[in-house]
């Protein structure tokens, strides 16, 4: 079989739960009593959708923001059916090396074999678009600090801690406990028959969704991968490295987690969340707007911060198309200090760079496309919150918002034609 391993699904590693920008999130104080120490002989089941489907697959699990080694076991991949159920005789194990458990030290990640997706028999079938599949996997003993993505805005499922390990189970009894976040789980690829282009949304909270519905799949990106799947199929794949909270430059090294509910700065998750990925030949950079809202720091500043960035995706990744984004307005948001007149005049500094500097291969104008020009705000049919309801926040669109985003991409741009 030839290797045409292409990323079809990820969900950055953001920090150690419960420290991250949730939305929608369960009391989950009796499932991990003590946060601290994590899971404890705990089953989890971690629900996803792949942009793209292939004859194999393989995953990428996560201890990147713990402080102690993490034992997996028992992993399967499975076709979901419905709720935490598996559609029955689709449940698969995988392999770490060709054994049953991987054991990752804190800060590291591990990618699985590929596992053969035997139940698909036709990749390319148009009865697979929107199907997701299951992820599970028992953590043995205590795991430490959990490393998460907070804000799936998807459903996955969890077991009791110290039950029976119930990941070869196709039951939805088995998993009874819901959760709107990622745990350790964050990438999956696909072995695809032909060459395929991978397109990365990478930024912060307007990409990873925040203010759309749950399950509702309808961020900006989400909407920008059917369009491309309707006019090129199964030939490109988009997948989503937002953060809710994500700075390009901040918070600094010592920043308590607590205090660093964005993660890491996107300078430094670039290797992780874009170069790592398979097959990456498009990144969409749109992030700005929380170094201006959370700090003081200039649009200068931030203009280097994503030059360098520009320039280190260039130097890894041989013929990347990289895509800048204009900042959508965040005028009077209730947010933080994203509302103020200080910090729409440095995100206008910041707009003027991308509309004018030659560092990109094209842009997105998101500020044009949802821009209000007698308030200066968001579009007044753009601010109410679709995903928990409410009048919304004035810095997030919602789903209104993200779908006239995504009708502002140029989809051709993209992928070079």
């Amino acid at each position: 079989m030839t290797d045409h391993w292409t990323a079809a699904w990820s969900a950055s590693a953001q920090g150690p739960f419960p420290h991250g920008r949730e939305t929608a999130q369960p009391d989950l104080s009796t499932i991990f009593p003590e946060p601290g120490f994590g899971a404890r002989d705990q089953s989890f089941r971690m629900i996803v959708r792949p942009d793209v489907w292939g004859s194999q697959a393989r995953i990428r699990l996560s201890n990147a923001h713990g402080s102690k080694p993490v034992t997996f076991d028992n992993i399967h991949i499975g076709m979901q059916a419905m709720s935490s159920a598996i559609l029955t005789g689709t449940n698969r194990q995988i392999t770490f090396d060709g054994a049953d458990n991987v054991t990752i030290e804190a800060g590291a990640s591990a990618t699985s074999d590929a596992v053969d997706l035997d139940f698909i028999t036709d990749p390319n079938d148009p009865l697979l678009t929107g199907k997701a599949l299951a992820v599970s996997f028992r953590v043995a003993g205590d795991s430490g600090p959990m490393t998460y993505h907070a804000k799936a805005s998807q459903t996955s499922y969890l077991s009791e801690p110290g039950a029976e390990d119930v990941c070869a189970s196709e039951e939805e009894t088995a998993f009874p406990y819901s959760t709107t976040s990622w745990f350790f789980f964050d990438a999956l690829d696909m072995n695809m028959v032909a060459p395929t282009k991978v397109i990365v949304a990478f930024g912060d909270s307007i990409s990873d969704g925040s203010g759309s519905t749950i399950n509702g799949f309808d961020r900006w990106p989400d909407v920008v991968a059917r369009r491309l799947h309707a006019k090129f199929g199964n030939s490109v794949s988009l997948v989503n490295q937002g953060i809710g909270g994500n700075q390009v430059l901040g918070p600094p090294d010592d920043t308590p987690p607590a205090d660093s509910l964005g993660g890491i700065s996107a300078l430094k998750r670039l290797e992780r969340d874009v170069v790592s990925m398979a097959g990456v030949s498009t990144v969409i950079w749109l992030e700005g707007i929380n170094d201006f809202g959370f700090t003081d720091v200039s649009a200068e500043e931030v203009i280097k911060g994503v030059q360098q960035g520009v320039a280190q995706m260039r130097k890894a990744i041989p013929g990347v198309r990289i895509i800048g984004a204009t900042l959508t307005t965040a005028l009077n948001a209730t947010t933080g200090g994203h509302g103020k007149e200080s910090v729409d005049s440095r995100r206008r500094t910041f707009n003027e760079f991308v509309r004018t500097t030659d560092i990109y291969d094209g842009i997105i104008d998101f500020d044009a496309a949802t821009y209000d020009d007698a308030t200066g705000e968001l579009r007044l049919e753009m601010v109410p919150n679709s995903c928990i309801g409410g009048p919304g926040d004035k810095l997030h669109p919602n789903r209104v918002g993200y779908q006239a985003m995504a009708a502002a991409v140029d989809i051709d741009m993209l992928i070079g034609e």
